[in-house]
């Protein structure tokens, strides 16, 4: 028996090893990745010239056209809309947060942390429109820009009947602030494509997309009254995004966010926004005033109840009944009459006999909250059509409208 070497063992065993690999390489069974040409194991890969990997399962892909990787994942048109909005006014979109003023056990003053919102950049001069209530019974309003700076601002004026207000804050000279226009919502259409942008939380903006689900929708808010004509989309709108802009595909905001219908508190799709036409005419008179000027009826009047129209044996059974009117003012010298005869209701009393308003300025008064709502587009000095029963009898008379701040802090 022949002994061999260490060495020639050695030997022996790498070569019958490489006799091996050339095997199975010449059947095609062993194959080297190559990470030159850009392939992964798995041969999923794009290489960084753009050519398409090499499936194992369906051979290798031709690219006639020489495509690039881009060029292989295009966008949708609507998606270029979607994109192009966002990247052009997501960076006009703030995020305000507010400090409120509370008492401790010690009955001393404290501040502590308030409401958070969105808010749009309106006008270069650094002023913001946003939502009343994100800043209501603020002690101190901070406004956070997309670079990540912080500016306390102030509170130009607030509209609660719209929630709508206008902040301003002072940005370094130079600073080139981005606008959102003001855009309009007379034209717009149930199914017509709206896109939402908020900074709820003062990181990266975001974006939800949607349709108008509904026009002219009365919405009524905490403070009891009624917003009239909001617009109802199915844009995700979450408490947060509350004060931020609602954008038509052109980026022109057709809409102040401002509430969401959800017995969870998240969104669920129903969400509502001012209209922007609205909000212009509102923000004008802020800017200008401070506040809203709006026309009231110099009267005092008492929304009808089942008792009472049953004890007075009134015709209508909803309406204003006219009480009392302010002597030589301009609801008694369009010929509204008061009443004479005094009754205690609670710990009020009320004079009956006096006409009863059943509509204004076109729309049906059945309750406080609709007076408020048919004046609140009208300003002192303009004259309306009021609807009223007399002895059973209609009659429409015109009647001038006095300052309603004036009339109701008497």
């Amino acid at each position: 028996m022949k002994l061999y070497s260490r060495g020639q063992v050695i030997f022996f065993s790498v070569l019958s090893g490489l006799i091996v690999v050339l095997f199975a390489l010449g059947l095609g069974l062993l194959k080297f990745p190559s990470g030159a040409a850009g392939e992964s194991r798995a041969g999923t890969s794009v290489s960084d010239s753009g050519e398409r990997p090499v499936f194992p399962d369906q051979g290798e892909y031709v690219n006639p056209l020489n495509l690039t990787t881009q060029d292989l994942v295009p966008y949708t048109e609507s998606e270029r809309e979607n994109i192009a909005v966002y990247e052009k006014f997501n960076s006009a979109v703030v995020n305000i947060t507010t400090e409120t003023m509370a008492i401790n056990w010690f009955l001393e003053p404290i501040p502590q942390e308030g409401e958070s919102g969105s808010g749009s950049i309106i006008e270069p001069g650094g002023f913001v429109l946003t939502n009343n209530h994100v800043i209501q019974n603020a002690y101190k309003v901070y406004i956070n820009l997309a670079d990540g700076s912080q500016y306390e601002g102030s509170v130009v004026g607030t509209d609660p009947e719209n929630d709508i207000a206008v902040l301003k804050f002072e940005a370094p000279q130079g600073m080139d602030l981005r606008v959102i226009p003001l855009g309009d919502s007379g034209g717009l259409k149930v199914g017509q494509k709206v896109l939402a942008i908020g900074n709820p939380f003062a990181l990266e903006r975001t974006l939800t997309v949607g349709i108008v689900s509904g026009l002219g929708r009365p919405i009524r808010t905490s403070r009891q009254n009624i917003i009239r004509d909001m617009i109802q989309t199915d844009a995700s709108i979450n408490p947060g995004n509350s004060g931020g802009p609602l954008l038509d595909t052109q980026g022109r905001m057709i809409g102040v966010n401002t509430m969401i219908y959800s017995p969870s508190g998240g969104s669920v799709g129903i969400g509502f926004a001012v209209p922007v036409n609205t909000a212009k005419r509102v923000v004008a008179e802020l800017m200008q005033y401070g506040k809203v000027r709006r026309g009231w009826i110099d009267a005092s009047v008492a929304q009808l109840f089942p008792s009472l129209v049953r004890y007075a044996n009134l015709p209508v059974s909803s309406g204003l009944l006219v009480s009392r009117t302010r002597r030589n003012g301009l609801a008694e010298k369009a010929g509204i009459r008061q009443g004479t005869d005094p009754v205690r209701s609670g710990s009020s009393v009320i004079y009956l006999g006096g006409d009863i308003i059943t509509s204004v300025d076109g729309m049906k008064t059945a309750t406080l909250a609709d007076l408020y709502s048919a004046l609140e587009d009208n300003k002192p000095g303009e004259t309306v059509k009021v609807e009223i029963m007399r002895g059973g009898k209609p009659l429409t008379l015109d009647v001038t409208l006095a300052d309603r701040e004036e009339i109701l802090n008497q």
